[in-house]
């Protein structure tokens, strides 16, 4: 007897993203109002399945962060996060999602795209902690987002991706707090910045801080892998922390 001929399961594709942005010193993350089921009226993260089967992946992401955000390549940081694809994620069927990591300094109030009720950014600990509840698997894309973030910035310049243009050291300092979530010591953080050969450079000018003395204003330096990196302090009451104060 010939066997039942194997016939594919249908497989939708789409996009999500994670847009974090720092706004009053504090990690935030883009989140819409879904419109449509499934999970209509939930919070989500903004995202969309590819316009056809001609559109790169890459390019479905920068026209979603478009229309989200207004803003385009070359003005983003923007990055494949991972792929998720388990079977019972989407209700509609067999849907896996291609999600990206964008980052950008003092992104504006959003305005709600075509197929969400509202947009609003929202402190990424409030994600994090579950406060927050969020359609599909948006929480651990949230959550992976989040950790990616929090890694690279040990290693890499991605800090830089949160400031303007030109910034002061005090200014790179607070994204390192907001995003690793813990009070760095201001002159043991400058020490290390320093020591860190193309990390930033001067960029001839300087700005007068409030009720203080002038503070020097850098731009981002060539150097994209930190060496020696910058290694996050330890989650307080952790083991970790405990070896790292002697305790």
């Amino acid at each position: 007897m010939q066997a039942d001929a194997w016939v594919p399961t249908p497989v939708l594709l789409t996009v999500d993203l994670v847009i974090l942005t720092l706004r009053e010193r504090e990690l935030c993350v883009l989140l819409v109002e879904r419109n449509e089921d499934p999970f209509q009226g939930m919070l989500a993260l903004p995202g969309g399945f590819l316009n056809h089967t001609g559109e790169e992946i890459q390019d479905a992401a920068y026209r979603e962060l478009r229309e989200e955000t207004s803003l385009a390549a070359g003005e983003v940081h923007l990055e494949q996060l991972t792929t998720y694809g388990d079977a019972g994620r989407d209700p509609r069927g067999r849907v896996v999602s291609v999600a990206h990591l964008a980052i950008a300094p003092e992104l504006p109030e959003p305005v709600a795209g075509t197929d969400a009720r509202d947009a609003a950014w929202a402190p990424a600990e409030s994600v994090l902690s579950g406060a927050r509840e969020l359609a599909f698997d948006h929480h651990q894309i949230v959550k992976d987002g989040v950790e990616r973030a929090r890694t690279k910035l040990e290693f890499s310049a991605l800090a830089t991706a949160f400031c303007t243009d030109v910034f002061t050291i005090a200014e790179l300092q607070q994204v390192y707090e907001a995003v690793w979530g813990t009070e760095l010591d201001t002159r043991n953080f400058y020490r290390k910045i320093q020591a860190i050969k193309g990390f930033i450079v001067p960029a001839g000018s300087e700005r007068r801080a409030t009720g203080g003395r002038p503070a020097r204003l850098y731009r981002a330096g060539p150097t994209t892998t930190l060496f020696p990196p910058l290694i996050r302090p330890a989650p307080p009451g952790t083991e970790k922390d405990m070896r790292e104060k002697g305790k």
